[in-house]
């Protein structure tokens, strides 16, 4: 075993750029980083130092001269661009079709059958943003009791509810009803419950949600790390992606300012294994709003807290920054954006300055922590002899 614990963080829809079949997906010219780099600008020292800028030139952040990490970019294989199909191609899982979206929403025959079998008629059933969908439907919603059912970029199928009109065991077993009617050619990738509480012009969403996701299938990165005794702790959504199989301890997070506090207190609980991370407000609260502010200062937050992260890094630690996709907030899109994503792996005994190249999948990071841990994936192909 190289190393004795990895400590592997996704930045939520951090892209580095268009993949060739970009403009196949509606997605030419996006570039998350590389277009807020150039329209609002970012300082990310910590980030450059570690070999950003190496992988691609951003403006104004170019390439270290001498990188700490090593550095290099990952290509999605699987068809799609959303949550669940960046990380279970992490995890060795290469999707043969991607899950269905619903820019339009949901059909007729799916939502009959949902508002046969739950008692109550639905509001929405549109794609929308959470936080404006309340705006929009919660008075009315909180005057007929009707649940509020909209979609995303992701596949998902969410239902809002405010908890003083569906107690939240009602609400749960609509998105168990949900998930069951969502099989065959509308299995969504996930069923997610969005409680809300508070008044009309003042509501606000509640750390209740819960996800009802598809199953990963057998043997994947997780599986095989629990067959070998491995530890893994999960911080975030991690848990939901992956149905928490394999996963021992986990912990939820509302913002990015509670994942990275938790993942430092995860480092101090475990010594040991894999500490999975996702850090969901690029995502969440910026690129589907089109917020370059807002996510441009997202990424200065988070690399304001890369030195105390190394400095809790022991000897036997691998770090990895990844995302998942893309979702480039300055296209006329609110939509995940099909883009390389990129790579950084650091810690006192990574052999810095590697450049790891395009690498063809995310597979490779997970195939990197199965080697280390002495399992192997399906697919992808390992980087561990490299940063050694």
């Amino acid at each position: 075993m190289a190393f004795s614990r990895v400590i592997w963080i996704v930045l939520d829809s951090v892209g580095i750029g268009e993949m060739p079949d970009a403009a196949d997906w509606g997605d030419a010219g996006s570039d998350t980083l590389g277009n807020i780099a150039r329209i609002r600008g970012i300082k990310l020292p910590n980030l450059a130092r570690l070999g950003l800028g190496n992988i691609k030139p951003l403006a104004g952040i170019g390439p270290a001269a001498a990188p700490a990490g090593a550095y290099g970019k990952c290509a999605l294989a699987s068809p799609g661009k959303d949550t669940t199909t960046g990380h279970w191609e992490m995890a060795g899982i290469h999707l043969a079709k991607p899950f269905p979206l619903y820019p339009h929403g949901f059909p007729p025959d799916v939502m009959s059958e949902f508002e046969r079998r739950t008692g109550r008629r639905s509001l929405g059933n549109k794609a929308a943003s959470g936080t404006e969908i309340l705006k929009e439907l919660g008075v009315e919603h909180m005057r007929t009791g009707s649940p509020i059912v909209y979609t995303s970029a992701d596949s998902v199928f969410q239902i809002a509810a405010h908890e003083e009109v569906i107690p939240l065991w009602e609400l749960y077993k609509m998105c168990e009803t949900a998930r069951e009617i969502l099989r065959g050619p509308h299995e969504v990738g996930r069923v997610i419950a969005r409680p809300f509480t508070g008044a009309p012009g003042s509501f606000t969403r509640t750390s209740n949600r819960h996800d009802y996701a598809v199953a990963p299938p057998k043997d994947m990165l997780l599986d095989q790390l629990h067959d070998r005794g491995v530890g893994v702790h999960g911080v975030g959504k991690i848990f939901d992606i992956f149905l928490g199989r394999g996963i021992q301890d986990s912990t939820k997070t509302r913002n990015n300012t509670e994942g990275m506090a938790q993942t430092l207190e995860a480092m101090r609980e475990t010594e040991r294994g894999l500490i999975f991370v996702n850090l969901v407000d690029f995502d969440q609260n910026y690129g589907h709003r089109n917020d370059v502010e807002g996510y441009g200062a997202a990424l200065e937050q988070f690399d304001a807290w890369l030195p105390e992260f190394e400095s809790r890094l022991g000897d036997g630690d691998l770090a990895i920054l990844t995302a998942d996709h893309g979702c480039d907030p300055t296209t006329a899109s609110t939509d995940h954006s099909r883009e390389y994503v990129p790579l950084l792996a650091f810690g006192p005994k990574v052999h810095a300055g590697v450049n790891l190249g395009v690498r063809g999948t995310l597979s490779d990071i997970g195939q990197t922590v199965a080697e280390n841990f002495g399992a192997r994936l399906a697919q992808g192909q390992s980087f561990l002899k490299e940063i050694l």
